[in-house]
């Protein structure tokens, strides 16, 4: 993208970006794992970020396309003040969102939006703010569609493998588990979460993903542990993009609220 020379980037990523309260709650593991990102984790630079929140529903795939900054959006409600003055602004990335949508329609999928106005949501800024403090890498941010399936993700995913070559970082951000309403400020994690979690754990690891597409007539306890899709489908996107023999690897895990699941992983793409 623009004039800088591409990097081919190898891994793709999901982030689990459970609470808005990652972006000030230091008492949280999964902050102090996203603050290292960039030494420890994946420390190439890349040439632009694309974002795949389950905060953006749309029922087609939309891409935000943003000249100068992008935006910060408080899509959450009744949490401490300082987290409003908190601000992100990446610069946007409209070459990269022309280029999504070009993949996007040459793989089929034909009614493919644009948005100019709309920013960042907290699903891309919170993680995004701990993983590149600088906020100098231009982003872009990508949809899911809620009515449609996880094969649908994952092929929206192989569609843009291709921006890898180009020095793109493709993250999903979501949650492995995601029930609001059974969060709990109690010890322990619920069973039906830890069912879940350790059956996705074991899918991806050993390159079930057909399996992790058909998610909820596969795994257990899937209904409670997703009631809605929307966070786990920036997973199906980054498994997808990552490439047919990609290896999953765990790079993170811990919880909070009883049932909320930091649980993220690196998509490494294997040589053809």
């Amino acid at each position: 993208m623009g004039s800088q020379i591409a990097v081919p980037v190898k891994e793709t990523f999901f982030i689990s970006h459970g609470s808005p309260m990652l972006s000030i709650d230091d008492s949280l593991p999964a902050r102090h794992f996203l603050k290292c990102f960039k030494q420890k984790v994946f420390t190439q630079k890349p040439n632009s970020i694309l974002v795949i929140s389950g905060h953006w529903e749309t029922s087609e795939p939309t891409v935000n396309c943003i000249n100068g900054l992008n935006d910060t959006i408080y899509d959450f409600y009744g949490f401490p003040e300082q987290m409003y003055q908190l601000k992100y602004q990446a610069p946007g990335a409209p070459k990269l969102a022309k280029r999504v949508k070009e993949l996007l329609k040459s793989s089929g999928f034909n009614r493919v939006h644009e948005d100019n106005n709309r920013g960042l949501d907290h699903g891309a800024w919170v993680p995004l703010m701990l993983m590149y403090p600088e906020s100098d890498i231009p982003v872009c941010q990508l949809s899911v569609q809620t009515k449609k399936d996880g094969t649908h993700h994952f092929n929206i995913g192989k569609a843009l493998a291709p921006l890898k070559e180009e020095g793109v970082l493709i993250v999903g951000s979501g949650s492995a588990t995601h029930n609001l309403r059974a969060l709990r400020d109690t010890a322990g994690v619920a069973s039906w979460a830890m069912d879940f979690d350790n059956w996705l754990k074991e899918s991806l690891v050993n390159g079930r993903y057909k399996d992790v597409n058909n998610y909820m007539t596969k795994a257990p306890c899937a209904k409670i542990a997703h009631p809605w899709p929307d966070h786990l489908y920036p997973l199906h996107v980054a498994m997808g993009a990552a490439g047919e023999n990609a290896k999953a690897e765990l790079i993170h895990h811990s919880w909070s609220s009883h049932a909320l699941s930091y649980a993220s992983y690196k998509f490494k793409s294997q040589p053809k």
